[in-house]
């Protein structure tokens, strides 16, 4: 008896306490700044509730029928021989192919509004930022600032944003979850995704594609500012004394470290990020996860394989 009054202690207690356990959590997605985050935290809440049509409803009635046709309740209706019922089979597949129908055509109409790669319709100019990613950093270039940093991104507040994004090493995932999509970044791929801030705040970004030892510190910080505070953060890259060059700052900024601080490089070479994604073309660029160039993994190829290319 005494565990049994225990175990239901525990339960209600359980209860009690997990409300208070999960109101610490959150999730960036649930809380979106840009255009493209709120459209899909709309859909991810759509979605969910047409589902909840169809697992209320279950739960709902699992409790009742177990209630119903516990041992004790003598009352309850006993048949043995029954084995069909026309209602119920209208109701078990009628229902879930409706939902899916409209999740069908729901998830169509969202995932073409709002694809990575559709220009965001804006008064404001574009602006382009190069997303490269690296062994375990990301290398951020402003071609028309004619700035680069590393681990950390600065944007204007509801200016839309074309990122070009490729890797200098094996395929990431460039994602700052509060604006938005996601894109995938791979070596001597040219992607891109396009992303807006629509609240001044600092925003964590991040590879979703596991990578290596160092992935878990693959993060940056994200600044959707002013454009006042915007220029003045250019100005302060400026004054940096370090230097952008392909391909000889790049191969050294481009060797392997974890928790890489941030840097700032006051100059880029004119075309950086084509160049990089050339050099792939030309079958010698980037390097690899072990900080290696990519030209020693040519030589290693069969002489066909060489003369082909």
């Amino acid at each position: 008896m005494r565990k049994r009054n225990s175990l239901k202690y525990l339960s209600v207690m359980t209860w009690l306490t997990t409300p208070l356990l999960l109101s610490g959590c959150g999730s960036a997605l649930m809380d979106p700044s840009g255009q493209i985050g709120q459209g899909l935290k709309s859909l991810i809440i759509t979605a969910f509730g047409l589902m909840l049509i169809v697992v209320i409803p279950v739960i709902v009635m699992t409790i009742l029928f177990a209630w119903k046709y516990r041992g004790t309740n003598l009352a309850a209706k006993y048949t043995p021989n029954w084995e069909h019922s026309n209602i119920i089979e209208v109701f078990v597949w009628a229902i879930p192919c409706v939902i899916i129908f409209f999740l069908a055509v729901l998830t169509w109409q969202t995932s073409h509004s709002f694809d990575p790669h559709k220009p965001i319709a804006s008064e404001d100019e574009t602006m382009t930022v190069d997303a490269i990613s690296l062994d375990w950093k990301w290398l951020f270039i402003y071609p028309d600032e004619g700035i680069a940093t590393i681990n950390e991104l600065a944007i204007p507040v509801d200016k839309p944003v074309h990122f070009r994004v490729t890797s200098g090493t094996v395929m990431n995932s460039f994602m700052i979850p509060n604006l938005g999509s996601q894109i995938y970044a791979m070596a001597g791929m040219d992607n891109d995704v396009y992303l807006e801030g629509n609240e001044i705040g600092t925003f964590r970004g991040r590879s979703t594609h596991y990578s290596g030892e160092g992935f878990s510190e693959m993060l940056f910080d994200a600044h959707v500012t002013s454009d006042a505070d915007f220029q003045a953060w250019v100005d302060k890259v400026k004054q940096s004394p370090d230097t952008m060059m392909f391909p000889e700052d790049y191969e050294r900024v481009a060797k392997p470290s974890i928790a890489n601080p941030v840097e700032y490089f006051s100059q880029v070479s004119p075309d950086f990020y084509g160049d990089l994604i050339k050099s792939y073309k030309a079958g010698h660029g980037g390097t690899d996860s072990h900080g290696e160039h990519n030209e020693a993994r040519e030589s290693s190829m069969p002489m066909s394989a060489q003369a082909a290319e």
